[in-house]
């Protein structure tokens, strides 16, 4: 049976997944310019979610449906070009592997971290542990597409000054995309691993791989 409170703390920022250390692509689009008030995180993180945030969504989804957690994860590598992105995904993956056995514990988690000793995308992970939880595709769909969003967001406040409150309007007003986001994904999800989008998002990699070479971050990515 779903569980809504089992969505809730798997979707909460307070979730020792590892996330608060990353931005999401904020510092670097930060230290660019474009992001530089609440409009502009919020194209930010409508591009974002529209791109990333599907792709990673649909891959989540996927794994809480139980498909091949293998080729999950190879294809999340095929879908991530940057080598810091890759690198990213899978410490993420390695800490939410952590934290979901110690809260979800199951047999399809210990196999895949056997598997995957230096972490699968974190995507995948975080799906395997919405199946552990008792969620659905829709869930670790809706779970992806938030923190897509509120990463950025979370990020923006600390690295601009951002009100708070401005940042927090940014992600209420993006809820409706994100409900969109989350049925895309898992209506693909669905149709199996071949199916699953390819959404990519170029400055992204590019500028993920430029954050990794400075000598000085607040963000790990």
């Amino acid at each position: 049976m779903t569980s809504r409170a089992a969505l809730l703390v798997l979707a909460d920022g307070r979730f020792p997944a590892g996330g608060h250390a990353h931005s999401g692509g904020a510092e670097a689009a930060v230290k660019a310019g474009r992001i530089t008030d609440a409009a502009s995180l919020a194209a930010f993180c409508r591009g974002r979610l529209h791109t990333s945030g599907l792709t990673a969504a649909a891959l989540a989804a996927a794994a809480a449906l139980g498909h091949d957690p293998h080729a999950l994860d190879a294809a999340a590598d095929a879908r991530t070009p940057s080598l810091a992105l890759r690198a990213a995904a899978r410490r993420l993956g390695r800490q939410m592997m952590r934290a979901a056995r110690a809260t979800w514990p199951g047999p399809e988690l210990d196999a895949l971290a056997a598997a995957f000793p230096r972490g699968a995308h974190q995507p995948v992970v975080l799906g395997l542990a919405a199946r552990s939880a008792g969620l659905g595709p829709e869930d670790a769909a809706h779970c992806v597409a938030y923190e897509t969003v509120s990463g950025p967001a979370t990020a923006t406040v600390r690295l601009l000054g951002l009100d708070p409150f401005q940042a927090t309007a940014v992600l209420a007003r993006l809820a409706p995309a994100m409900d969109l986001v989350a049925e895309e994904a898992a209506a693909a999800a669905r149709q199996g691993v071949d199916a699953l989008p390819a959404a990519s998002a170029p400055l992204l990699d590019i500028t993920a791989e430029q954050h990794a070479a400075w000598p000085v971050r607040l963000f790990a990515s």
